[in-house]
């Protein structure tokens, strides 16, 4: 069994278009999420998924129980697939994603998913500080535009602060096509 997972956070309809809360440059990302959940399968190693639900039905969006709560198809889940549940920004907070980990034998975590500054910035700072090795996939990640006192700050702007961030300190930062030349490489 190998000792890393595939983490993905938070990939739900209503971050796409036509859902409630759209993501700049979501459909890239879960397309290179779903590539790396079909390596992940094929090799056998853990994969975990994390869904967002807010605990009232007045959501802005993740609504308990709507369509905008589902994992969206591009990485849709299978039997036998861990789906972890979470009220909250952090996904190890108030949840049994390390219990599952841990349960597992996982030490190094590959994380994919939305949004880079928040859940995933969020989990793998957590991740990080409980002792994992982290790995950001972040061409596998979106986020979108923010205002900060009257200023908008583009998504890609947001994304590459939060990625740069994360790979100073808490975590390697690496693309889909290299982590799965990685794996091969590490196959053959």
């Amino acid at each position: 069994m190998s000792n890393r997972a595939l983490i993905i956070v938070d990939l739900q309809n209503d971050y796409f278009p036509g859902g409630k809360f759209t993501l700049s440059g979501i459909d890239a990302a879960a397309a290179n999420a779903g590539r790396l959940l079909e390596a992940w399968r094929a090799s056998g190693e853990p994969v975990v998924h994390v869904r967002h639900e807010f605990p009232v039905p007045e959501a802005p969006f993740f609504a308990p129980g709507s369509e905008g709560a589902r994992i969206n198809a591009a990485v849709a889940t299978r039997e036998g697939e861990p789906v972890v549940l979470k009220h909250q920004v952090n996904a190890f907070r108030d949840t049994d994603l390390k219990d599952i980990l841990d349960g597992k034998g996982v030490e190094d975590v590959v994380i994919v998913g939305a949004m880079s500054h928040m859940c995933i910035d969020a989990a793998t700072r957590a991740a990080a500080d409980l002792g994992y090795k982290a790995t950001v996939v972040h061409d596998a990640v979106a986020t979108r535009d923010l205002e900060f006192n009257g200023t908008v700050v583009p998504a890609a702007q947001v994304h590459a602060a939060l990625m740069a961030s994360l790979g100073f300190a808490y975590a390697a930062v690496r693309s889909t096509d290299e982590l799965l030349a990685e794996g091969a490489a590490a196959v053959a």
